[in-house]
C-alpha cells in the first residue's frame, strides 16, 4: 500500500470531503438521493443517540473512502448484528488496501460492541468489490428482495 493510511471516524467537520464521495457512491449505483435524505443521514453519523456510524479511510491526510454502518437487533441471536451498509473508495484511491482496511475497521467496531456478524449486500456483477468480499468474508447466496414504499 503507498501513502499513508489512517481509518477513523470522519468528524462532523468533514462534511465538504464526504460530499463528492457520497455522489460518487450514488452514481456507481445509479441512484439519487433528495438532499434531505443526505443531511438526515450525515445528521445520525454525528447523533450519540443513533446506532448509525461513518468511518473514513484517508491517504496521505485525505479523505479518500468511507464506511457507513449500523448495528440492530435479531430474533437469531442475543448479541446485535452489525450491518455495513455502504463501503466506497474514491477511483483515485483504488488498488491500496483501503477498501480491506475499512472491512477490518468495521470489524474492529462490531467486536468492541459485542456484535455476533457483520453482514452486507452487494450487486451479484459487482466484480471488482466481490474479489475483495470474497477474501474476507463467506458469500450465503442469499438473493434480496424488495418493495419499495
Amino acid at each position: 500500500m503507498t501513502g499513508t493510511v489512517l481509518i477513523r471516524p470522519v468528524g462532523e467537520d468533514e462534511r465538504e470531503a464526504w460530499n463528492p464521495l457520497w455522489a460518487g457512491y450514488l452514481a456507481f449505483y445509479k441512484t439519487a438521493l433528495t438532499q434531505d435524505v443526505s443531511d438526515l443521514a450525515w445528521m445520525r453519523f454525528h447523533d450519540p443517540d443513533e446506532p448509525m456510524f461513518a468511518l473514513g479511510g484517508y491517504v496521505d491526510g485525505e479523505l479518500a473512502g468511507f464506511a457507513h454502518y449500523l448495528f440492530h437487533r435479531s430474533t437469531w441471536a442475543p448479541h446485535r448484528y452489525c450491518y455495513l451498509e455502504d463501503l466506497f473508495v474514491a477511483e483515485t484511491a483504488r488498488g491500496r488496501g483501503l477498501g480491506r482496511a475499512l472491512i477490518e475497521a468495521v470489524y474492529a467496531k462490531a467486536g468492541a460492541a459485542s456484535a455476533s456478524r457483520v453482514y452486507w449486500l452487494t450487486q451479484s456483477d459487482n466484480a471488482t468489490a466481490r474479489a475483495l468480499y470474497d477474501g474476507v468474508a463467506d458469500n450465503l447466496g442469499f438473493i434480496q428482495y424488495r418493495k419499495v414504499l
